[in-house]
């Protein structure tokens, strides 16, 4: 025994869970649909302001974007939602897969939201709008100042 590393006590190694076989994990990830991450109402969007356009880019793959697709603004808030269906056949057995969606995300202060493009590639949803450079002015409130009144 070594003065510089005393000896430990032998500890046992924890219980390790039981890990599935190899081969189960692999069958249940390639039966997943791709849009699982949708999966709960959530759209995956990046967003960003660049020379005076908004650009926001909005995941959405497998979608029709002429019947499954609706892009709303109203009040400086832009919405968007999505529907989608697919059905799978094999043999006898099928498997039905639906869901619908939504994200609202506000637009930049000095949006031109009469001037909307948007543009559907590969699943991604591209939406541009060009945005005034006009900020806005600051405002200083005036504080009055009172003296509290004494009752009788």
């Amino acid at each position: 025994m070594s003065i510089l590393s005393p000896r430990r006590p032998h500890q046992a190694l924890p219980a390790w869970p039981s890990i599935p076989d190899w081969s189960d994990l692999m069958a249940r990830f390639e039966s997943m649909p791709p849009w699982t991450s949708l999966e709960g109402h959530m759209i995956r969007v990046e967003e960003h302001l660049d020379k005076g356009r908004y650009t926001l880019r909005a995941e959405l793959p497998g979608v029709d974007p002429d019947k499954d697709i609706d892009i709303s603004v109203r009040d400086g808030q832009m919405t968007i939602k999505a529907e989608r269906t697919q059905e799978q056949h094999e043999g006898a057995r099928s498997e039905f897969h639906y869901g619908s969606f939504y994200r609202s995300m506000p637009l930049p202060a000095g949006a031109k939201e009469d001037d909307i493009d948007a543009t559907y590639i590969d699943g991604i949803l591209t939406v541009t709008m060009p945005v005034t450079e006009s900020p806005t002015p600051e405002k200083h409130v005036e504080i009055t100042k009172t003296t509290p009144t004494a009752t009788d």
